[in-house]
């Protein structure tokens, strides 16, 4: 009998076996269907080359699997496809979201047969379309993250029951229905982030009901309407709201928030006065709206405030002198009010701790940043008339009736004439410049949409970091983590505790430069943000050096790990040389990031290192420009710049150097690596040889004539000679610059394209032949192949 019973196990495991291989297989089929919708993007790569379980598939930063019981649990997928364009209008966009052909419905439905996910992550993969309900089918979700991709319309409202989710994530798409307003449903929701999306109406009241909130983030919507009673919600540590149009007064926060940020939107009144009770808040930025009065004194002096932005309000009167503040302050910005009097010494005397930016105001300093004396007038007129009126109070009280009749009198066309003052405010607000630049220059600025579309996107993520934490990345600035050394000191690469790899950049720092100036224009150089710029991640001024007149600036980046763009140009290089079209898109990314330090800031940023060396590409082969916008740091830092020996060159205008510089890169793209010192050289002997096709084939790169078509290189050679031009007048704008490589690139897409319709073609064609030669006469030795001519048209 015992026997028996052990057989019938052994028999039922057996059994057992071919219903978990076909859920593996069924979970499989659904992960290589979904990477075939998704355009075989380069993040799964590895899929292809797998033969294996795919949840046994190493992870990487760009992709990851876990599974739970032979079924996929969690699903990580992040692309390289930047998810704001202009020319998007609910249809594909070539290179920039999925094909045309691609079903958002179809990709959804296949998606919901993974059905024991809990998280969920796309990310920057150019899906586009409406987001379909049937989403809500994944029930077991507790992350749902579609971030950075093309989605529009509304929100389905069948997410409201997908009561487990615990995230909600979907920055940075193109959703512009009314914010909805049924999120109490989701009772466990912890992070509800809906960022750089185009959604409007009110904000939605039934997140007060939910109780487990830790973060809010609504930024770079169109909100308007009252922002009710947030005290409620006693878990809240983050409420980002920037670049809304929220009006009326600043609401009540709750007691352990840690950041609240509300800048540019339209709140007015006072700074309520529990905001001075907060004693968890690090990070307060009010900037940019309409509030008056005074903030309160003890904000400055919260036990955990680190960054404080009071900037481009309409704040008056004056600050106490014995303000205190607080032991972690290090920011401060109260620039482009109407404060009068003097600065706190907490406030003066910062040292090296704090950075404090008080430009734009009325104050009795000996600054030539203060305003004029004709915009302070009003305010010194505000408080001479609170004066006199309080004067009359005062004697009204003793004299008599008669004359305390004629005091109420005086009092009362006093605050009539103040009245009418402050009705009228709103017009001069709006007329100062959040940017410190009046508004004709804003309203003249190319590309001033543009720009005003992606400052909403620069939110410093910089920050101080301790030479302690930095030597701990480099085992003390090894020499095993030595990278190399430059024009712009050494380079180093570090491990951070969190396990992120850095790259650091070590620069020699003068003593006599003013550390709190430095620390402004490194928080200015933190906020150039753009996919194809290396990010700055944090920085540490150590002045803990042998050298008496000398500081170190560690700059730290985030580390790209596949080397320079220089690397690949070479046929002999140790990389596997690129092709023309590939060249061609790295050239774009780098265009576009430059045309962004010129264009998309204000006031642009010149003069950025410009040459291969400084071009990195991460493992997809995505351009991202390193050691740009040194010259924010100015004279602050020792001068680092390489001189040319170019003597006429070292004349140029920043704006032309970019231009120059950016021309020997095309031009390596071209012809392969120069030598150091010789560029100009190089191109004054051989510029003759790019005017015919025997001199091409003389110092073109054979990969680049052998990948490219007439027509695309000669586009490339024209536009390189002009940015070289010795004449500043022929060279052209970076706008120019970038619009000819587009172009380039699409006659290149159009060429590439004909020639595999044409080799397709012909390879029926020998079919056929092969076909008629064995039944008939011989054709194949004579049949003529005629290559259609291609015409292209100027987009």
């Amino acid at each position: 009998m015992r026997h028996l019973f052990l057989g019938l196990l052994v028999l039922s495991w057996i059994l057992s076996i071919p219903s978990t291989h076909e859920l593996q297989v069924a979970q499989t089929q659904v992960l290589l269907q979904m990477r075939m919708y998704l355009e075989y993007p380069a993040s799964l790569q590895s899929w292809g080359n797998y033969y294996g379980d795919l949840c046994n598939i190493s992870s990487s930063t760009h992709m990851s699997i876990k599974c739970q019981d032979n079924s996929v649990s969690e699903l990580n997928i992040r692309g390289d496809k930047t998810s704001k364009s202009d020319e998007f209008n609910g249809f594909a966009i070539p290179n920039q979201t999925l094909s045309m052909k691609f079903s958002i419905d179809s990709f959804i439905t296949t998606l919901t047969r993974l059905t024991s996910l809990r998280v969920l992550s796309l990310v920057s993969l150019g899906i586009w379309g409406p987001l379909p309900d049937k989403i809500h089918r994944l029930s077991q979700l507790e992350v749902l993250d579609f971030s950075s991709n093309f989605l529009f319309g509304s929100i389905p409202q069948k997410i409201s029951t997908m009561v487990k989710l615990n995230t909600l994530k979907l920055d940075d798409n193109y959703f512009n229905d009314t914010m909805p307003d049924w999120f109490d449903s989701l009772s466990n929701l912890d992070v509800l982030s809906l960022k750089t999306n185009t959604l409007r109406g009110s904000f939605p009241s039934s997140l007060r009901k939910i109780k487990t909130l830790t973060d809010i983030s609504l930024s770079g919507n169109e909100l308007s309407g009252k922002l009710p009673d947030l005290s409620v919600l006693t878990s809240l540590h983050v409420l980002n709201l920037r670049e809304n149009r929220l009006g009326s007064e600043l609401p009540l926060m709750p007691s352990g928030v840690v950041t609240v940020l509300l800048s540019n939107n339209s709140f007015s009144g006072v700074i309520p006065k529990q905001f001075g009770e907060l004693g968890r808040l690090q990070h307060l930025d009010l900037s940019a709206n309409h509030l008056s009065g005074m903030p309160p004194p003890s904000l400055f002096s919260l036990p955990s405030i680190s960054y404080l932005n009071l900037g481009s309000n309409v704040l008056r009167g004056s600050l106490p002198d014995q303000l205190s503040c607080g032991s972690k302050l290090g920011f401060v910005d109260i620039s482009s009010n109407k404060i009068i009097g003097g600065l706190p010494s907490c406030l003066v005397n910062t040292s090296d701790r704090r950075v404090v930016k008080y430009d734009g105001n009325c104050l009795t300093l000996d600054s030539q940043d203060q305003q004029p004396g004709s915009n302070c007038k009003e305010s010194n007129k505000s408080m001479a008339c609170k004066k006199t009126v309080a004067g009359a109070i005062v004697i009204g009280l003793v004299l008599v009736l008669g004359i305390s009749v004629s005091g109420v009198f005086f009092c009362r066309k006093c605050q009539s004439r103040k009245k009418t003052k402050h009705h009228l405010l709103p017009n001069t607000v709006q007329d100062n410049s959040i940017t410190g630049f009046s508004s004709q220059l804003l309203a003249n600025a190319r590309f001033i949409s543009h720009a005003v579309k992606l400052g909403a996107q620069t939110t410093s993520i910089c920050r101080p970091i301790s030479v302690e934490e930095l030597k701990d990345a480099t085992r003390d600035f090894d020499l095993s983590a030595f990278i190399g050394e430059g024009s712009l000191g050494k380079l180093y690469k570090g491990k951070l505790e969190n396990g992120s790899y850095v790259a650091i950049r070590s620069l020699a720092l003068s003593k006599k430069c003013s550390i709190q100036n430095l620390k402004a224009r490194l928080d200015s150089l933190s906020k150039l943000q753009h996919p194809n710029l290396v990010s700055l991640l944090g920085y540490c001024i150590d002045s803990e050096q042998d050298d008496p007149t000398t500081n170190k600036l560690h700059l730290v980046y985030e580390y790209v790990p596949n080397g320079s763009y220089h690397a690949y140009l070479s046929e002999f290089s140790l990389e596997k040389p690129l092709k023309w079209s590939d060249r061609l898109a790295i050239l774009i990314g780098v265009a576009k990031a430059v045309h962004f330090l010129h264009t998309g800031v204000i006031p642009g940023c010149f003069n950025n290192q410009l040459k291969a060396d400084n071009i990195l590409l991460d493992e997809h082969r995505f351009p991202k420009l390193s050691d740009y916008g040194m010259s924010i740091l100015g004279e602050e830092v020792e001068r680092f710049e390489a001189k040319r020996q170019d003597t006429k060159s070292g004349q140029r205008e920043s704006f032309e150097d970019d231009v120059y510089n950016f021309g020997f890169i095309l031009l390596e793209s071209l012809v392969g690596p120069i030598a150091s010192g010789q560029r100009e050289t190089f191109f004054l002997n051989e510029k003759a040889s790019f005017g015919s096709q025997d001199g091409r084939r003389k110092i073109v790169d054979p990969i680049v004539l052998t990948s490219s078509s007439q027509e695309s290189l000669s586009i490339v050679i024209a536009i390189t000679t002009k940015c070289i031009s010795p004449e500043l007048s022929s060279q052209p704008s970076f706008e120019d610059v970038l619009w000819n490589l587009q172009y380039a690139a699409q006659v290149q897409a159009t060429a590439d394209a004909d020639h595999k319709s044409e080799s397709s073609s012909e390879s029926q064609d020998y079919k056929r032949d092969k076909t008629w030669d064995s039944t008939g006469p011989l054709l194949s030795s004579t049949k003529q192949i005629i290559k259609p001519q291609n015409h292209h048209q100027d987009p």
